[in-house]
C-alpha cells in the first residue's frame, strides 16, 4: 500500500479530530464564537442538528442549532438544560451574548455539562450549517503525508506541496474560478496559467467557454478527477473538486510544465490532495470573515464612527501612535474605476514592506490606513512618502502609469484618522484633475489645485444668471454644428491669455485663434479685458466641465 493509499484511511490520532476543538479550529471565529465549554474542548462532536419546535429531538454528541430561540429568554435556558440531559455536544444560539441572561446560560451549561456557542452576525444560519458539516467531514480525512506540516489555511504552501508530488504547476480556485493560491512553479508556464495568475482568476472568456461546454457541471458532479489532454499550446491538465459535507468548496488544478509529463500517480495524488484540501479551503473561507471584520473596523475609523479603542483592537492597529491615510486611484478619475486586483496588490506590497496597514475599498478608489508610524513627525512623513512612492512605482508596472497616490497628513492617533483620509482624498482628486505626469503628492504639494477644487465645490449650489457669457457660448455651439468657441475660450483662459500657447494646445494657427476670440466677444458679449468677467468664465467652465464634452 502506498503512502497516498494509507492517507485515505484513519491514521494515528484520527479519533481526536471529531472534537469541538477541531471543529472550532476549522470553522473559526469568523462563523461561531464559544461562550462556555464545561466539559472542555475535547468533547466529541458527531453531527449538526437544527432544533425543530414541532419535533424537538436532541441527539447525543451533536451540535444543536437553536434557530429562532431568543438567547435572552427562559426558553433558551430550557433548551440548554434539555441538550445537556440528551448528551448533546453543545447549543448554538443567534448573534450576541446578552447580559445578564448570558450568565444564566452559563450556569445552566455548567450544571448539565454542555457547551454554549453563538453564531456571529456576519454568518447566516444556512452558511453555518454548511460550514459545520463541512468541518465535521474534514475531521475524518487525515492529511496527505506531504501536506501534514502545512499550517491550516496556508493555501500557497498546500499548492507547493501538491506541485512537488505531481511534478506540475498547481492552482487552487474557489467555485467562481477565482485563484486562491498557486504553486511557485515558474519555468515555462503556459499562457493560460500566466493570465489566470496575473488576473487572480480564470479569464472570463475561458470560464464562459467551459460553462457552455458543460465542464463545470461535470466537475461539481463528478466523483473523480477530470483529465483534460494537451491541446495545441495548452498542456495536459488534471482537476479535482474539493468537497466537504456535500458542499463544493473549490477545485485544484494541475498542469504539466516545461514539456514534461505529470508523475505517473498524479491522478491518485490529486484525489488525496482534494480530500486533504477541504479543511484548508473551509478554514480560508471562514477566516476571510475575519478579514472583512478588520476592513469594516478600519472603515469605521476612517468615517469617525464607534469606539477608537475597540475598532483599533479589531483592526490590529495601535490607537495612539501616529498614523496616516493614502488614497490610491487611477488617472481616469471615473467613479468606480478600480483596476482588477488593486486591493490585493496593495495589501501584499504593504505587507512585504513590513507596514501595519489595512486596505479599504472606498467608492472606486482604495484607502490605505497606515498605523504605527514614527513618533517624530518628520520621520513619520518620510515613511508615508516612501510607501506612496513605492506603491506608485510597483503599481505603474502592474496596472499602468495612470495610478495616482494621494498622501494624507500624519495625525497623532487613530482618533483623527478621518482628517488624514480627507487630505489624502483631496490630494488624489487634485492629482487626477491636473492630469499631469505626477503620480504621488502630499496635500501641500498640490495646495492650489486642492483650493480651487474646494472653491468650485462650494459654488456648485450657487444659481448663476441664465444668460452669462459662457451660457450664451454654449448655446451657440449647440446650435451650430462644428462650432468650438467654448473649447477655444477654455484653452485661452487656461494659458493665461497666451495666444501662441493656446493655439498650440488647440492645434490651430495663431491667426485662427485670434479670429475665434473675436467671434467669442461678438456671440457672448464677454469682455476679455475684464478680470471679473474672466474669473466668472473660468469658474463656470470648471463648475460644469463636461458640458462641452471636455475635461478641465
Amino acid at each position: 500500500m502506498t503512502d497516498l493509499e494509507e492517507s485515505a484511511g484513519r491514521g494515528p490520532g484520527a479519533e481526536d479530530r471529531g472534537t469541538l476543538e477541531h471543529l472550532l479550529s476549522v470553522v473559526g471565529a469568523g462563523a461561531v464564537e464559544l461562550h462556555t465549554a464545561p466539559e472542555g474542548l475535547r468533547t466529541s462532536v458527531t453531527g449538526v442538528h437544527v432544533l425543530d419546535a414541532l419535533e424537538p429531538v436532541i441527539r447525543p454528541r451533536e451540535l444543536l442549532l437553536a434557530v429562532g430561540v431568543d438567547p435572552r429568554s427562559a426558553h433558551a435556558v430550557d433548551v440548554v438544560r434539555r441538550a445537556g440531559e440528551a448528551g448533546a455536544a453543545g447549543v448554538v444560539f443567534g448573534p450576541g451574548r446578552p447580559e445578564p441572561t448570558a450568565q444564566a446560560l452559563q450556569t445552566a451549561a455548567a450544571q448539565c455539562g454542555t457547551a454554549v456557542l453563538f453564531r456571529t452576525a456576519w454568518c447566516t444560519w444556512a452558511q453555518l450549517v454548511g460550514m459545520l458539516r463541512a468541518g465535521l467531514a474534514s475531521a475524518g480525512v487525515p492529511p496527505m503525508p506531504a501536506t501534514s506540516g502545512v499550517r491550516l489555511g496556508d493555501l500557497d504552501s498546500l499548492a507547493d506541496a501538491v506541485a512537488a508530488l505531481v511534478g506540475g504547476s498547481v492552482t487552487i480556485e474557489d467555485t467562481e474560478s477565482r485563484v486562491l493560491a498557486y504553486s511557485s512553479t515558474e519555468e515555462n508556464v503556459d499562457e493560460m496559467r500566466r493570465l489566470t495568475i496575473l488576473g487572480r482568476r480564470v479569464p472570463p472568456w475561458r470560464v464562459a467557454a467551459m460553462r457552455e461546454a458543460g465542464f463545470f457541471q461535470a466537475l461539481w458532479g463528478a466523483g473523480d478527477v477530470l483529465h483534460r489532454p494537451a491541446h495545441g499550446q495548452d498542456p495536459e491538465r488534471l482537476v479535482g473538486a474539493v468537497r466537504a459535507g456535500g458542499e463544493a468548496l473549490g477545485s485544484i488544478w494541475v498542469a504539466a510544465v516545461a514539456g514534461r509529463p505529470l508523475s505517473p500517480n498524479a491522478a491518485e495524488t490529486l484525489r488525496a490532495a482534494s480530500r486533504a484540501a477541504a479543511a484548508h479551503l473551509l478554514h480560508h473561507r471562514t477566516h476571510s470573515s475575519d478579514s472583512r471584520l478588520v476592513e469594516d473596523a478600519a472603515r469605521a475609523l476612517l468615517e469617525d464612527r464607534g469606539s477608537v479603542d475597540v475598532l483599533a483592537e479589531r483592526a490590529s492597529l495601535p490607537p495612539r501612535e501616529p498614523c496616516a491615510v493614502l488614497a490610491v486611484g487611477t488617472g481616469s478619475g471615473r467613479h468606480g474605476d478600480d483596476p482588477s486586483g488593486l486591493h490585493g496588490l496593495l495589501t501584499l506590497h504593504c505587507a512585504a514592506l513590513g507596514h501595519r496597514v489595512v486596505v479599504v475599498p472606498a467608492g472606486g478608489r482604495i484607502l490605505v490606513l497606515l498605523g504605527g508610524l514614527e513618533r517624530d513627525p518628520g520621520r513619520a512623513g518620510g515613511q508615508v512618502t516612501r510607501l506612496g512612492e513605492s506603491l506608485a512605482e510597483q503599481l505603474s508596472v502592474t496596472i499602468g502609469p495612470s495610478v495616482k497616490v494621494g498622501l494624507g497628513d500624519v495625525v497623532p492617533g487613530l482618533a483623527r484618522a478621518t482628517e488624514s483620509r480627507r487630505s489624502a482624498e483631496q490630494t488624489l482628486q487634485a492629482l487626477i484633475a491636473a492630469a499631469g505626469p505626477r503620480a504621488v503628492a502630499r496635500s501641500e504639494d498640490v495646495a492650489d489645485t486642492v483650493g480651487i477644487l474646494q472653491v468650485v465645490d462650494a459654488l456648485r449650489e450657487v444659481s448663476l444668471p441664465p444668460r452669462t457669457s459662457v451660457a450664451r457660448l454654449r448655446a451657440f455651439d449647440a446650435d451650430h454644428s462644428g462650432s468650438c468657441l467654448v473649447e477655444t475660450l477654455r484653452a485661452y483662459l487656461d494659458h493665461f491669455g497666451d495666444v501662441s500657447a493656446a493655439s498650440r494646445a488647440l492645434g490651430v494657427h495663431a491667426n485662427s485663434l485670434r479670429y475665434r476670440l473675436r467671434r467669442i466677444t461678438q456671440v457672448s458679449g464677454l469682455d476679455l479685458a475684464s478680470p471679473d468677467a474672466r474669473l466668472l468664465a473660468q469658474l463656470q467652465l470648471r463648475l460644469d466641465p463636461d458640458a462641452d464634452g471636455t475635461r478641465p
